[in-house]
């Protein structure tokens, strides 16, 4: 494997629905998390840019409001549990599928969500060169107050030409 290349950290756009009228009684605890990193040009394969995102200290979330820190968690899961081979590869109609049955699971979603999401998720889903899902883990990946997501999704999308890398997550709480 090639050495794990430095990615530089851009931006960490964030959609939350609460933002937008879904509808009485429509679950509206449900945001999308962007964290977009440059990628260097000459990046080897996916396998060590996922590498390299997991090393990154902005992997260290675990979405609970806490921010960034300083500990062995990403999301609901030890961080030692997460490698680039718990990430499975998808193609763009899978990866905007998952997103798109996610976000109307509870309800029509309305036009000004429906066009942040195309912004924010749909187009780089549908340019990136390659996306990943991270897949299942086994239980005991759970870290000790994990499990306080309704749903928690993972892309990664790589995309070669614009020299980014974009870590999606979408959850409800």
């Amino acid at each position: 494997m090639h050495p794990v290349p430095a990615l530089h950290h851009l931006d960490s756009p964030f959609v939350n629905f609460r933002d937008f009228d879904i509808g009485e009684g429509s679950h509206g605890y449900r945001w999308i998390s962007a964290k977009r990193f440059r990628l260097p040009m000459d990046a080897p394969d996916d396998r060590t840019v996922l590498a390299a995102l997991i090393a990154h200290p902005q992997f260290r979330d675990t979405y609970d409001g806490a921010g960034v820190q300083n500990w062995p968690r990403h999301g609901q899961w030890w961080l030692e549990r997460i490698t680039p081979g718990a990430y499975q590869a998808v193609d763009a109609l899978t990866a905007t599928e998952l997103i798109r049955t996610w976000a109307s699971r509870c309800g029509d979603v309305p036009q000004e969500l429906e066009a942040r999401l195309v912004e924010h998720l749909y187009a780089p889903i549908r340019t990136a060169t390659s996306r990943y899902v991270l897949g299942e883990l086994p239980d005991d990946a759970l870290h000790d107050y994990g499990p306080i997501h309704i749903d928690f999704h993972e892309l990664v999308l790589i995309d070669r030409p614009a020299a980014t890398l974009t870590l999606l997550v979408a959850a409800d709480d």
